[in-house]
């Protein structure tokens, strides 16, 4: 079961037991965080499950999938990655009903963008974007360095890089790392998916998170040696 299928389940789950499509956006949001559907999706399924929709599956196309690069299909390509920036080029492909080829196509060459810690961002970042980077990366590297004690003292690290989800531990590590004990799993409410995300949390041990911490700090001086271009883990 995919991610989007597990949402679309919790969202319907919500609807059966009259949860407006307020409160529903309110819990998914919740229990997925950053990975959560964008609003329009969620109210779009919820409606679906209100009209007597009973299948979380896309709708089947009919023959071979299209490998039309058209402009309505670049932008339906578009509005689904911003929507969920984690969206596989197999679940776009089936939502939108054209090959795999040719949505890596378009992801590639008409959007030029690229995946970076399983996220799709754009493949050139702006001159002024890397400057930001750059910025921000020694800024902490020169905190570190004058600190020993610079990491020991955070809290968390869960701000969100602009164009940076290799430099945000929560999607560099985190969110990867706690996925794996939940992945293929359904989950009958909010409450179960909270539970067992705790526990997965729980079973983490400290010294992963210790050298999360460590890994971040090399990821800096990565960013510095690039000039605050993107760049991939070990």
């Amino acid at each position: 079961m995919t991610e989007q299928h597990e949402q679309r389940y919790c969202i319907k789950f919500c609807q059966k037991l009259g949860d407006t499509q307020v409160e529903t956006i309110r819990k998914i949001q919740q229990a997925f965080g950053d990975d959560a559907m964008s609003n329009s999706r969620i109210k779009e399924w919820y409606n679906r499950f209100k009209d007597g929709r009973t299948s979380v599956d896309s709708e089947p196309r009919s023959g071979r999938p299209s490998t039309s690069r058209n402009e309505n299909v670049i932008e339906q390509v578009r509005t689904l990655v911003m929507e969920d920036r984690r969206i596989t080029v197999r679940e776009l492909a089936n939502e939108i009903g054209v090959s795999i080829g040719s949505v890596h196509s378009i992801l590639t060459e008409d959007l030029c963008m690229r995946r970076v810690s399983v996220k799709f961002v754009p493949k050139l970042l702006t001159m002024e974007q890397k400057q930001r980077r750059l910025k921000i990366a020694q800024d902490m590297l020169d905190n570190a360095n004058s600190n020993p004690n610079f990491l020991n003292t955070m809290i968390t690290g869960d701000e969100l890089w602009v164009y940076g989800p290799d430099m945000a531990p929560c999607d560099f590590w985190l969110f990867p790392k706690l996925k794996i004990p939940l992945k293929g799993t359904r989950f009958e409410s909010r409450e179960d998916i909270v539970r067992n995300a705790t526990g997965g949390l729980i079973t983490i041990p400290k010294d992963a998170f210790q050298k999360c911490f460590q890994q971040w700090r090399k990821d800096w001086e990565k960013c510095v040696h690039y000039q605050g271009d993107y760049f991939e883990g070990d």
